[in-house]
């Protein structure tokens, strides 16, 4: 008896060592799933707060850059004003000198009495002016008479009955020369037509 009764208390022992030991893996199977939960949620919020400053980051990237097209688009804006304010000040200071020899001929023509002096002291200024002119670009048209109507560069005023056969469609007169900067007519030439 004195067997039976060790013999079920080492069954009992052993019974209770395995349920402990069961109870024992159990805790440590729900501690480490409960460890991996709260990695979890410490990834989840780390990895939250990582896009939450990325976010913010690129806010402030994305305001930078806009304040500083925003400064970009005023100042080519001034910048452009100016321009236009200013552009034709070259032109003008060239030109200020041609007037001013347009008053000395006024005030010597007045007192002069020979017209060969007074057209000569004209033909001066004139080529003077002209050379300015084309300086800053500007040329006038080559001479168009007897050539076929080009209505890219020319202005028909008028038809007159042509002289001859051969000059129907073509330029019998230019009334006003027709002036160009670089490639672009600034003024076109008004021209008579042959019909």
């Amino acid at each position: 008896m004195a067997e039976k009764e060790n013999l079920e208390k080492d069954e009992m022992t052993k019974t209770q060592e395995s349920s402990e030991e069961q109870i024992e893996e159990t805790q440590d199977t729900e501690a480490q799933a409960n460890a991996e939960k709260q990695e979890e949620v410490k990834e989840e919020l780390s990895q939250e707060e990582k896009l939450k400053i990325e976010l913010a980051e690129l806010k402030d990237k994305h305001l930078r850059l806009y304040s500083e097209f925003e400064n970009y688009r005023r100042r080519t804006s001034k910048e452009r004003l100016d321009l236009i304010k200013t552009a034709s000040e070259d032109v003008l200071k060239d030109i200020i000198p041609v007037v001013d020899d347009f008053e000395r001929a006024i005030k010597a023509s007045e007192k002069e009495e020979s017209v060969e002096t007074v057209m000569e002291g004209n033909l001066l200024i004139y080529n003077k002016l002209l050379k300015i002119l084309e300086s800053k670009g500007l040329k006038p048209m080559e001479d168009v008479v007897g050539k076929a109507f080009d209505a890219d560069q020319q202005e028909a005023i008028t038809q007159v009955p042509a002289p001859s056969e051969e000059m129907k469609g073509k330029v019998i007169d230019v009334i006003e020369k027709g002036y160009t900067l670089g490639d672009k007519v600034v003024r076109y030439a008004k021209v008579v037509i042959g019909s």
